[in-house]
């Protein structure tokens, strides 16, 4: 595995350790194909909630269930690098699934974090946080981007 990517057996043992040491953990995900100022602002956000921030990313493979053939634009190994050097950024793991329930139920993070174009009741992990004990916090976007703009804005630009 690259140093920049952490598998999630090392991240269960790595948690343990914060848990003892009173750490608060943050955890969010997402794709972050094309990093933009909005990304940087929400996870800068995301990283105020606690000590540590944790981000969940989409593998290639779960970013075409989610997206389709043509997504990612950039590689996986490409956006784990990028978002790992992100000052906010202290671990990121890769997940295939949809979904990233199966990382949430093994780290058990202190916060839960989504933008706020999810409301609260449809966050996946939700149940699993609030029943140890966490809480799940929304973050509004400052920054009216997103990687499908850009797209957009490039294919108008240079068709």
């Amino acid at each position: 595995m690259k140093n920049y990517l952490t598998g999630l057996e090392d991240l269960i043992e790595i948690r343990r350790q914060l848990k003892t040491s009173g750490k608060k953990v943050v955890f969010t995900n997402g794709c972050f194909d094309i990093i933009h100022a909005g990304h940087v602002d929400y996870l800068v956000k995301a990283k105020s909630f606690g000590d540590v921030l944790i981000v969940g990313l989409n593998s290639d493979i779960s970013v075409r269930k989610i997206k389709g053939n043509k997504r990612p634009i950039i590689p996986e190994d490409e956006r784990a690098f990028v978002l790992y050097n992100l000052k906010p950024v202290d671990y990121v793991v890769l997940f295939d699934e949809e979904t990233p329930i199966n990382l949430i139920q093994n780290i058990l993070p202190d916060y839960l974090v989504k933008g706020s174009d999810w409301e609260i009741e449809n966050i996946v992990g939700k149940d699993v946080v609030l029943a140890n004990g966490g809480e799940v916090k929304t973050i509004d976007f400052i920054h009216k981007q997103s990687t499908s703009n850009i797209i957009k804005t490039i294919l108008e630009k240079y068709k």
